[in-house]
């Protein structure tokens, strides 16, 4: 059945999705997609690398490596290759579910190869289990798909909120000069949406960082000293640190991350479906999950991570109302080029935190009010659903606020109930099953006022 907007459109038009803009429109929309995952893209490989205490050179090259298969994966799930990808504007990166299984793999004996060795297993893993998660598709009706899309940006503003602030770590954390800076790129990309005309507005995010970066290098905010320290070519290789291992424990570990990053990729899914008015169908969500899996094979062999979508540029397609794809796989063109040229790669990173913050913000809380939107199309009227949204929100939003409540957990429940996307999601699919469709024994009355039937 054809979508709303399809219904809508004339005769032989392009859906939004499928639009090519021009080649300069690419570029700076590309740019900007760019920037909002960057700090997010390459801080799994700083964390696992840091935490195993590797050299500088070797967590440059991890660093390397994400960015190349950040860009190819993000390619093939905007293009598209036969049965992998889901064909929408989703930029894809390293799954921060992954870190801690990673640390406890790569620091407890196993090291990189046992890492990668569980990374090739869950992907494969993925591959197969695809075709399963599209069928539970019919579980995530509005009620679900907009409270998992309100806790996934919800979830994320701490995220913005720690950048602001200086960055996690910083000697300065929380100086008020880090959060002014913070608030002028805020005010910067909201001045550029609102008043500037037609194709600049669309390009706020990109402009506030650029500002912001400008202002704060004679700030002494940063330097490009890295660059000159860097490369300008850098290729990876297959199995760099040693052929992989296969451990049973680090593969359970593994499998349980695969489990977590689908749910939550599959709402990332579903809220770009509602943002660009392409809906997921159970086939789609089939091929975005395969095209995940197949990433994560691809990271295992070239010594990175498991790949999910990123939620803070499903926020970007929001609120810029950009919704092509081809602008999305330019992003991942620049990454691939960013993994092989390590210069450029330096020149991104040297953008300060703070900056990064005050563009976040509007980003993160762009995908919670979506969130919002769908919710309201959801009838709260002589139902549970209220009580749904209300205690999925409550369980998502919980290790956010109180980060180590689960800390005294077995490892699995950790994995899986840390990530406040998964816990509130599942949470929202189960209540959805025991409030809408377990029988109640209640007797049901006509709704006088529809004619429709309703409970009591």
């Amino acid at each position: 059945m054809p979508t709303a907007t399809q219904r809508f459109l004339p005769h032989g038009s392009t859906h939004p999705v499928d639009e090519v803009p021009s080649a300069g429109r690419l570029g700076a929309f590309g740019l900007q997609h760019v920037l909002a995952m960057y700090a997010g893209a390459v801080a799994v490989p700083l964390i696992v690398g840091g935490a195993m205490k590797l050299p500088p050179a070797d967590l440059a090259y991890l660093i390397n490596a994400d960015l190349l298969v950040c860009g190819l994966a993000t390619i093939l799930q905007c293009v598209g290759w036969w049965r992998f990808g889901v064909r929408l504007p989703i930029m894809q990166g390293c799954t921060f579910a992954a870190v801690s299984p990673m640390v406890l793999i790569g620091t407890g004996g196993g090291g990189l190869t046992a890492i990668y060795g569980s990374v090739i297993v869950a992907g494969l893993a993925m591959i197969l289990l695809a075709p399963v998660f599209g069928r539970l598709l019919r579980f995530f009706p509005p009620l679900v798909t907009g409270t998992v899309i309100l806790i996934i940006g919800l979830s994320l503003l701490p995220v913005a909120g720690n950048w602001a602030a200086g960055g996690v770590g910083s000697p300065g954390f929380g100086a008020p000069k880090n959060l002014a800076l913070a608030a002028g790129v805020l005010l910067a990309v909201l001045a550029v949406q609102r008043f500037a005309p037609g194709f600049l507005g669309r390009v706020a995010v990109l402009v506030g960082i650029i500002a912001g970066t400008a202002v704060a290098i004679p700030l002494g905010y940063t330097d490009f000293d890295a660059v000159g320290d860097a490369d300008w070519l850098g290729v990876s290789t297959p199995f760099h640190f040693g052929a992989p291992t296969f451990e049973g424990a680090a593969i359970v570990s593994m499998l349980v991350v695969a489990l977590v990053t689908m749910t939550e990729t599959t709402g990332d899914f579903i809220a770009v479906g509602e943002m660009t008015a392409r809906r997921v169908e159970p086939v789609r969500l089939a091929d975005g999950l395969r095209a995940d899996g197949f990433s994560t094979v691809l990271g295992g062999v070239f010594n990175t991570f498991p790949y999910t979508a990123y939620a803070q540029n499903v926020g970007l397609v929001g609120m810029t109302r950009v919704r092509s794809r081809w602008v999305v796989a330019t992003a991942g063109a620049m990454l691939v080029l960013l993994g092989l040229l390590p210069k450029l790669g330096a020149v991104v990173a040297a953008i300060p935190a703070p900056v990064l913050g005050g563009a976040g913000l509007v980003m993160f809380g762009t995908v919670a009010a979506s969130g919002v939107r769908t919710l309201t199309g959801v009838d709260f009227r002589g139902n549970h659903n209220l009580t749904v949204v209300a205690v999925s929100v409550a369980v998502g939003l919980l290790p956010v606020g109180v980060p180590d409540i689960y800390a005294k957990f077995p490892d699995w429940f950790q994995t899986v109930m840390d990530s406040g996307i998964s816990a509130g999601c599942l949470t929202a699919i189960a209540l959805n099953l025991l409030f809408n469709h377990l029988p109640s024994g209640r007797v049901e009355a006509p709704d006088t006022a529809s004619g429709a039937v309703r409970r009591p």
